[in-house]
């Protein structure tokens, strides 16, 4: 099971899914939905929103992120600048975009763990002045949260590092202004469905924690092997802290394969921003190319993360094997941007498409970036940190793509220096849980 598996049936409901879904459905309490890499997050919004009689906006931080849970960016929902903005700036709307604001029952924030306090504040500002009750944070709505804070965190450029010093304590949503007033239900979803090795699972949670152990750190290295080269035909990612180097590699992959290149060029309309494509406008393959499909398929053939191969080329598809030994005919997807509207006629929500992208569902794979493999699951991979792991979270969400352990390999030895845990989360959770 992998966290990008798009179901309206999870695999089990363990109690945990149980109560969140409980409390989302049944009550109007706020609820931050976490757990550790491979516990299904995803997969239980799916479920609650294939099942729920409430009107659920689900929303995301990124365009990309955005786009795995069909929903639309918090920027993009509540039209808000590019710039980072003071709530002051934020005035009350009228006529039938407050509507829409008003008749909403939950909000949904996926990946919280990249959503800024200032942000965070901004939204609340927006939600009590065109909300249903400006008195109460967010205007009254049920707020779920969804993400792991223990992974990638928000992005501050350079510039914008002064406000998370005088006016914020961190960076991170649970530092804004409201949280300071909202009464949020945390719950933890502790079933691991993507690794089994009870030794491996205990390293991560290790890494995770800042809590890992010389003899720890020991077993883990014992999969660095500098000198590995992945066997012909065989499937191994290599996860990398940069686009650039996960570029290169797969530049020089494709480099390297006497086949002939094609070019196939993907369709824009709308609103559909360039930079937030899955894959590549222009996308240039060879027979024999390792490649992902960025899309689950709506047969379920294969789901985003899947790994194949390229053995035939044509105008009008293409032919590929995945690491499963299923040979599919590929043929062109289209991703959608959505906006979410009110109809007051119905009393109902509904979303229109205002911009799509058409494309094969494929990119090449001989490396990605971890930040790109967030909530994908490998049998191999392959870990380049380079000049060694740089962010909170990266090591954790690099080395819990893979199932097993065996199934690592390590270009440079992991260090404790690698193992990067903000503490400011660890306390949030010693504060939150009762």
């Amino acid at each position: 099971m992998t966290d990008a598996l798009l179901t309206p049936q999870p695999l089990d409901l363990s109690p945990e899914f149980e109560q969140a879904l409980h409390l989302l459905e049944n009550t109007s309490l706020s609820v931050f939905i976490t757990g550790k890499a491979g516990t299904g997050k995803s997969t239980l919004l799916n479920y609650f929103r294939c099942h729920t009689r409430k009107k659920v906006i689900v929303l995301a931080p990124t365009g990309i992120a955005a786009l795995n849970v069909d929903g639309m960016t918090l920027h993009s929902f509540f039209r808000l600048p590019s710039r980072p903005i003071h709530p002051s700036e934020i005035k009350a709307i009228s006529g039938k975009r407050r509507e829409l604001y008003q008749s909403i029952d939950t909000l949904v924030i996926d990946e919280i763990s990249m959503v800024r306090a200032d942000l965070l504040d901004v939204v609340d500002r927006f939600m009590r002045l065109n909300g249903r009750d400006p008195l109460q944070p967010f205007g009254g709505v049920q707020i779920v949260f969804i993400g792991d804070l223990f992974q990638l965190p928000p992005v501050v450029t350079t510039q914008e590092e002064d406000l998370f010093k005088t006016v914020y304590p961190s960076p991170f949503f649970f530092s804004a202004n409201v949280m300071e007033i909202l009464d949020l239900t945390l719950i933890s979803l502790e079933k691991i469905y993507r690794q089994q090795e009870a030794t491996f699972t205990q390293l991560l949670n290790a890494i995770r924690h800042n809590a890992i152990t010389a003899n720890e750190l020991n077993l883990l290295n014992t999969r660095h092997l500098p000198e590995f080269k992945a066997p012909e035909l065989a499937y191994y990612i290599t996860l990398a802290t940069t686009n650039k180097l996960a570029m290169e590699i797969n530049n020089n992959h494709l480099a390297q394969l006497t086949t002939p290149e094609h070019i196939y060029t993907g369709k824009l309309t709308g609103e559909f921003d360039a930079k937030n494509t899955p894959t590549d406008l222009e996308l240039t393959l060879k027979v024999g190319a390792q490649v992902m499909f960025v899309k689950n398929d709506s047969g379920q053939r294969w789901v985003n993360g899947t790994l194949g191969r390229v053995i035939a080329l044509f105008s009008d598809c293409i032919q590929v094997e995945t690491n499963a030994g299923d040979i599919y005919q590929v043929e062109p997807a289209k991703w959608e941007i959505l906006k979410y509207e009110f109809d007051s006629k119905t009393a109902r929500l509904t979303t229109n498409v205002i911009g799509s992208f058409t494309q094969y569902p494929l990119r090449l794979a001989w490396a990605m970036t971890i930040h790109k493999s967030q909530g994908k699951t490998f049998n191999n991979v392959v870990i380049e940190l380079g000049r060694g792991a740089f962010a909170h979270g990266q090591l954790y969400v690099a080395l819990s793509r893979c199932r097993t352990l065996d199934g690592l390999i390590l270009r440079k030895p992991i260090r404790m220096s690698d193992v990067i845990v903000d503490e400011r989360v660890i306390h949030f959770f010693e504060r939150l849980k009762p």
